[in-house]
């Protein structure tokens, strides 16, 4: 239970019947009824029984009743027939899908084989006339009385999608910290929603799609209704959550009201309050604490489980606060003579589970109580006639205060069988005048022989209903394993339809994210072929028309990266060659290079002095990126050829001065060497 469930008095009750048209055809009008809560506060509210008390009529179309009930979001939408608003079951389902968090479709004529309208309103009190308005009001007041069956195509089960909230899409070169931002968005959105669902004591199960730089998209299966989950339908940016019901395999009808036992309850108050449930039989029904909820919640979550007929308290005297319990619903009051220790707590409750010590009190208090009661229970419903509730018998005595004779008396219909004096002992008194009178003994013997044959005939009649019993008691056990199978056979076909419907969702995903990387592909594929067009045949055309030279990038100047470069696009004589780092070359790389005489080396870094002169000592022109800016598509580039021209230019004037320098360098050498000979034999003598 949460502090959101819905309460009668808070939300308005629509009633609804078909006024003309029909929903098969064109534009059919409804009747509505409108059953809006009223303050008792206000002074002008109307004089009325019950909470309902403000009645709003009109005639309405089912485009304006769509928007009037996402508007109001009332607690029922009430008709005498659920296919008065859709035309088949998809329509149905259709429209249960659109209703507000907390609305709910009620048929008050009952499930798959619903009774008259007038059958039903009679029953129930309800002012009942053949007008559509007069239907739709009575629809409402018997579902503001909680009479009828909910219309549910969903499970009690949510799903909670966080995904992205665009594509992934074209990103240029910055397209890997785009699309990593993007999955960081949603792995963050997907924790905030998981710390929600744990803030709310939520069951749920979590499945995550990673990518690169996070989630693609997670999936929560939460055990609860979408008016109980603190997320909502939203985009913003990155990231988009999806909050939608699990579906079911078909329409399903669930009674609003359900048959509550008499039960025991045990309450432990304090900082946590906690209360155990337990049935007449002394099975532990259901456990609660809660350090937050006041006494409405646990009043609340106790009338859910049950009427308490006894409410306990594990000390002496009994604590105000379980006092009040105990007035609230009339029930009898159960206190030990001292307070029960812990240790005979631990021993009464020790097979039943138990979350905390307070619960642990509570449910003694309330198993002590059964075990003080149990005797009394059995001797009540040894004196219970078969045909009464002996639950509702128990009750009247115990809560009631009244003898066992007087609840019978009150709860059987016949009225003469609450004594022995009866009209069966008035024939007894009439007596033929001719008899001879009967002494004393006689007269009591005649009773006693009356009494007895009384008693045989109803025994007899006792044994013949155990017999028939007992063979209903085998049918309906042969029907409850056959039930059981089916519903096992159902719940396996659930499962599996569920487990392909998951699939499916992520083939689904992984398509469209194939799709997408597909048209990035073709992208990147149409630029390269615009890039190999420039490398090929034609590119003295192109070059001519654009004023661009291809250029052939090598990521490092080593053996490796030559060796790479050339399987992954060959490299030939008159290729534009790009170090994107000329740093670090020997000799060996140097000549490796010169092999494939390129007309231009574009060096990004320095070239070391031995590689610079290999390359000199071929006539390989080597030209700074600065000089000339290279543009890149991927693993191609491009250059402007005007530019190439002025830096080839500017290298063959450098050239030439450097190849003046080194053989006026050479001759200075071989003169030095020659003169250097020539004295040398002077010396020598």
């Amino acid at each position: 239970m949460t502090t959101r469930t819905i309460r009668a008095r808070d939300r308005p009750v629509f009633g609804v019947d078909v006024h003309s048209g029909d929903v098969r055809g064109d534009d059919p009008s409804y009747a509505l009824v409108v059953l809006d809560p009223v303050d008792e506060d206000d002074p002008d509210a109307p004089d009325a029984d019950g909470p309902m008390a403000r009645i709003t009529r009109d005639v309405v179309s089912f485009r304006k009743l769509c928007r009037l009930i996402d508007d109001r979001e009332p607690l029922y939408v009430a008709t005498d027939n659920a296919y008065e608003l859709a035309a088949d079951k998809n329509d149905l389902v259709g429209f249960l899908r659109s209703l507000p968090d907390g609305t709910r479709l009620v048929q008050v004529t009952g499930a798959e084989r619903p009774e008259p309208l007038s059958r039903v309103a009679s029953r129930h009190g309800i002012p009942y006339g053949k007008k559509p308005m007069k239907e739709a009001e009575a629809s409402a007041r018997l579902a503001a009385a909680n009479v009828g069956h909910e219309v549910t195509a969903f499970t009690d089960e949510t799903r909670v999608k966080v995904s992205r909230g665009r594509s992934t899409g074209k990103g240029g070169w910055s397209q890997d910290r785009y699309t990593r931002r993007i999955h960081g968005n949603v792995r963050k959105r997907t924790r905030q929603v998981q710390s929600k669902l744990k803030e709310t004591n939520l069951d749920f199960e979590r499945d995550v799609t990673e990518k690169y730089g996070g989630y693609a998209n997670a999936t929560f299966t939460v055990e609860a209704r979408p008016e109980e989950i603190p997320v909502s339908n939203s985009r913003a940016g990155d990231v988009r959550v999806e909050v939608e019901r699990e579906r079911r395999d078909g329409i399903e009808y669930e009674p609003l009201v359900k048959r509550r036992d008499r039960v025991i309850v045990g309450i432990d108050p304090g900082t946590t309050t906690a209360a155990a449930v337990v049935g007449l039989d002394g099975t532990v029904h259901a456990l609660y604490s809660s350090r937050t909820s006041d006494t409405a919640d646990v009043t609340e979550w106790t009338i859910e489980q049950g009427r308490p007929i006894i409410v306990a308290a594990d000390v002496e005297p009994m604590p105000e606060t379980v006092e009040k319990f105990r007035r609230s619903f009339d029930a009898a009051g159960w206190r030990p003579t001292t307070d029960l220790p812990v240790d005979e707590k631990l021993h009464r409750t020790r097979e039943a589970g138990y979350d905390n010590d307070h619960e642990r009190d509570a449910l003694a208090a309330a198993l002590y109580a059964y075990d003080d009661h149990e005797d009394q229970f059995e001797r009540i419903a040894a004196k219970t006639p078969p045909r009464l509730d002996r639950e509702a018998v128990i009750a009247g005595v115990v809560a009631g205060g009244g003898s066992v004779e007087s609840v019978i008396a009150d709860l059987s219909e016949d009225e003469g069988t609450g004594g022995d004096g009866g009209s069966g002992d008035g024939d007894a008194g009439e007596t033929d005048p001719t008899e001879p009178e009967r002494t004393e003994e006689e007269e009591t013997i005649r009773r006693l022989r009356e009494r007895v044959e009384r008693l045989e005939s109803h025994a007899e009649s006792l044994e013949t209903d155990l017999a028939e019993r007992d063979e209903r008691i085998a049918e309906l056990e042969g029907e409850l394993e056959e039930a059981k199978r089916e519903e096992r056979i159902e719940a396996r076909s659930r499962r599996a339809v569920s487990r392909l419907e998951r699939e499916t969702d992520r083939l689904e995903r992984e398509r469209d994210e194939a799709r997408e990387a597909v048209a990035e592909l073709e992208g990147k594929v149409e630029t390269l072929k615009e890039l190999w067009r420039l490398d090929h045949s034609n590119f003295d055309n192109v070059a001519a028309e654009q004023g661009l030279a291809s250029v052939k990038v090598v990521e490092q100047f080593t053996l490796d990266a030559l060796a790479a470069a050339d399987e992954a696009y060959g490299l030939v004589a008159g290729d534009v060659v790009y170090l994107r780092d000329a740093s670090g070359a020997g000799r060996r790389t140097a000549e490796r290079l010169a092999e494939t005489d390129p007309r231009a080396v574009i060096r990004d870094g320095n070239l070391s002095d031995v590689a610079d002169q290999v390359l000199f000592d071929h006539d390989v022109p080597v030209v700074p990126a600065s000089a000339v800016p290279v543009r890149e598509v991927d693993e191609l580039a491009v250059a402007s050829e005007e530019e190439l021209e002025v830096a080839l230019d500017d290298w063959e004037r450098r050239a030439e001065r450097r190849r003046k320098a080194e053989k006026q360098e050479h001759l200075d050498q071989i003169i030095s060497e020659h003169r250097a000979g020539r004295t040398l034999p002077e010396t020598e003598e």
